[in-house]
């Protein structure tokens, strides 16, 4: 009788053990060596070293999770959108990318939410910027890795023989007004030939509508909101900039390039990015720093940048969100970003130690917070954004050439946006995962 018992106590023992290792839960799994190996594929672009440095990431992580092969797929950024909408259309999406316009693919993303301990306390952890880029309808599409910020740089040595002080605190920022006061100083006793350069893009010309009290849309992404008071204000004083000789016309009216127009020495200063900063600094012919964007109602710069977005249906969700929580933490995060000498999207990861620039990014980051969220809001609506940025640009061409008065251009471009939106209305995004994804061209520049 004891060896029946024995024997049946033994069978259970083993039945139970076998069980157990039959068809894990991956979240279980995870870490463990002894757990079925999967792939999860990554589609990634790089604007400089950020490739690099996150395949080391990719190998400390796979040196903890020998279960799980990460592997990255490198494309052109210019090729990043339709190779991705190739992969979904084909209904093999990625495990997971890195991508700029989350709005393209919100719909594709799977929900991080029930990953992380709860939306407030993830969200909490980055700028309150960019929520909008990556929280949609009560759903976290994608985890925030590095923003990208407008700001001014300045010719230094322009400034010093002008005998002109940039503001050194966010207390100092100049108006507008005090600002091309400054720049024509520095024309005038400087010997700079041009004041201010903005690059030739709407997103880069919309700072100038925030800081108006502006917005290209309402809150609520309803009707356009660009041909408003504060939108025709703006225009009204890009113009006059423009007459009055501060931003020349050769930029927007012309074909030079303000980055070789700013290396050559010849700009007091350049409204960009902080992707310039690498770009910028093998300059040796004068000295260049960066300060605050001037303000009219407000302060506000406009955030973009890189976010990484897991797929629906890969059968590698739960592996995926491990992944992208590791991406997300507070020492990883710092690393990606200080040795791609890019802007941390981390309030806590502010004041990174970088090899070149430390300073300057402190500045960046402090026009980030104090950026509104409609700038977020209005720049992460990509179906609209995508149809009415060429219009945008084309009617400001316009007004600049006095073709149309900055109400007429504000109206058409309002015109376009409201036509854009009730086009989404008519196409919603509930049967883009039933329906091929339509290819198509995104003209957005990597250093967004």
């Amino acid at each position: 009788m004891k060896k029946i018992s024995i024997i049946l106590i033994t069978s259970v023992i083993l039945f139970t053990l076998s069980a157990c290792a039959y068809n894990p839960s991956p979240k279980d799994s995870i870490g463990s060596d002894n757990s079925k190996k999967v792939t999860l594929d990554f589609l990634w672009f790089s604007d400089g070293v950020e490739g690099k440095v996150m395949k080391e990431i990719i190998k400390d992580y796979q040196a903890k999770n020998q279960n799980v092969e990460i592997k990255l797929i490198e494309v052109a950024y210019q090729d990043l959108d339709t190779k991705l909408k190739r992969m979904i259309a084909g209904g093999e999406p990625p495990a997971l990318a890195r991508i700029t316009d989350t709005g393209n693919f919100a719909d594709f993303a799977f929900d991080l939410t029930p990953y992380v301990e709860g939306e407030e306390e993830f969200t909490s952890q980055f700028l309150p910027a960019i929520k909008p880029y990556y929280v949609k309808e009560n759903r976290i599409i994608a985890a925030p890795m590095d923003v990208t910020a407008t700001c001014i740089i300045y010719n230094k040595s322009l400034f010093d023989k002008a005998g002109v002080q940039v503001p050194q605190t966010p207390e100092e920022v100049w108006t507008w007004d005090e600002f091309a006061d400054a720049l024509k100083t520095v024309k005038q006793k400087g010997g700079a030939k041009h004041g201010l350069l903005v690059d030739f893009t709407p997103r880069r010309y919309s700072t100038l509508v925030y800081q108006f009290g502006g917005s290209l849309m309402t809150e609520d992404g309803s009707a356009p909101a660009i041909n408003n008071e504060k939108g025709v204000a703006a225009l009204d004083y890009f113009i006059k900039l423009h007459k009055d000789a501060i931003i020349p016309e050769s930029v927007w009216l012309g074909v030079e390039d303000p980055i070789k127009l700013f290396r050559s020495g010849q700009a007091a200063a350049h409204l960009s990015g902080n992707w310039m900063l690498s770009n910028y600094s093998d300059i040796e012919n004068f000295e260049w720093g960066v300060t605050y964007l001037p303000k009219k109602e407000i302060r506000s710069s406009v955030p973009g940048g890189k976010y990484i977005m897991g797929f629906k249906n890969t059968e590698v969700e739960d592996e995926t969100a491990d992944f992208i929580n590791y991406l997300s933490t507070k020492e990883v995060n710092a690393k990606f970003n200080q040795e791609s000498l890019l802007l941390s999207s981390r309030l806590d990861n502010n004041e990174l130690n970088y090899e070149f620039g430390k300073e300057m990014f402190k500045i960046f980051s402090n026009e980030l917070e104090n950026t509104p969220v409609i700038a977020a809001e209005d720049w992460r609506n990509q179906e609209v954004i995508s149809q009415i940025s060429t219009v945008m640009r084309d009617f400001i061409i316009r007004a600049l050439n006095g073709e149309v008065t900055s109400q007429e251009a504000m109206d058409e471009v309002a015109e376009k946006i409201r036509e854009a939106i009730e086009g989404s209305h008519n196409n919603p995004s509930e049967n883009r995962n039933e329906a091929p994804y339509e290819l198509q061209s995104s003209n957005h520049s990597a250093s967004y």
